[in-house]
């Protein structure tokens, strides 16, 4: 639903709603207004080509999604970018009603630029840092993410320098995120590294049974008994999915992050009706909605939960509970998890509709 036709009270609303974020991809947040300041800074790439790309917003194919990415990887590629990206990802979170996120991205190297995983790392690091020091009313984590196409070595060099700033971060690196294409890789390949970063105590946040048929590789990643489950889109399908393995997650309580637009965009969910979400909503099953990638599919986490309410249905009160459960579910400490709950009691309006 474009924004021009919502009722502003209503949008008023989500937007004032407290917020918790916890499945976002640092580079995939990246707006367009942060994508026009890389591209200044970068005139010889020539990528002017793609600005009706960039400014389409909510009318972006998936091809046209995926080109985003190659973009974003050309032009973000020292540590300087990086700390920008963060700062004004951060920001248009803060600015969105969101009181608490975990960013995740994959560490990554740039022999042109000299910067190397860690200072890749260090840079999200600065500007969670420097946001803080602003006085932004967020608190922000990060995820490290496995991308499959790195194969398990590099999976096993991702979890050591996890495990490394896991110790050396105030409680700022909290655990680690599998993703990338799913077609990609063979999910006993990362079996070992996420069990080592599970036994030191990282969290674990895993996609999986993003796409149909998936079966066997779903059920060893759920044997590793995940944190937090990414998508989950087809556990409850006939396409690979299985009463057993819903039975598993809803058994383990494993609380999945609900991606709505992104699912209907990469085309893996056919209409907001036929959303997952539906499903484990009605069964009262530990979920969270996020965005995934808030500036390549041309949303924002207020949207994602008027479109979560109007296409289910939800009453203004149901909606604020989805809200405040969400807290249960973040990686950080309990102190952290009360500190939240009693900022949403203070913001919590005195009528909703019931």
């Amino acid at each position: 639903m474009e924004a021009e036709e919502q009722q502003p009270w209503k949008t008023d609303f989500y937007l004032e709603l407290p917020k918790v974020e916890l499945h976002a991809h640092l580079n995939g947040s990246i707006s367009s207004n942060t994508m026009k300041k890389l591209i200044a800074k970068k005139p010889n790439l020539k990528i002017c080509d793609h600005m009706t790309m960039i400014d389409k917003g909510k009318k972006r194919t998936l091809e046209e999604c995926f080109q985003m990415f190659h973009v974003i990887h050309q032009l973000a590629t020292s540590t300087e970018d990086i700390l920008m990206i963060t700062k004004d990802v951060i920001k248009e979170f803060a600015d969105d009603g969101v009181k608490y996120l975990e960013l995740r991205s994959t560490p990554r190297e740039e022999n042109t630029t000299g910067m190397t995983k860690k200072t890749y790392v260090e840079s999200i690091l600065e500007g969670i840092k420097q946001s803080k020091q602003e006085n932004l009313d967020i608190d922000v984590r990060y995820l490290m993410a496995i991308d499959r196409r790195g194969g398990p070595l590099v999976a096993k060099e991702t979890v050591k320098l996890a495990e490394e700033f896991f110790l050396s971060t105030e409680d700022t690196v909290l655990g680690l995120d599998l993703s990338g294409d799913p077609t990609i890789g063979q999910a006993k390949d990362f079996l070992e590294p996420l069990s080592e970063a599970k036994k030191s105590g990282l969290k674990l946040a895993l996609h999986l049974s993003e796409i149909p048929n998936q079966k066997k590789e779903t059920q060893m990643f759920l044997d590793l008994l995940p944190d937090r489950i990414g998508h989950g889109t087809f556990l409850n399908s006939s396409e690979g999915g299985s009463p057993e393995l819903v039975d598993l997650v809803r058994q383990h309580k494993i609380p999945l992050e609900l991606c709505l637009t992104s699912n209907i965009k990469s085309q893996t969910v056919p209409s907001y009706g036929q959303h997952h979400f539906g499903f484990w909503y009605s069964i009262a099953h530990p979920s969270v909605i996020c965005t995934d990638d808030k500036g390549v599919f041309a949303t924002y986490l207020s949207q994602e939960y008027q479109l979560a309410a109007e296409t289910f249905h939800l009453t203004q009160s149901q909606v604020w509970d989805l809200s405040y459960e969400s807290i249960n579910y973040i990686f950080a400490s309990d102190n952290t998890r009360s500190d939240l709950r009693n900022k949403w009691n203070r913001l919590k309006p005195k009528r909703m509709d019931f």
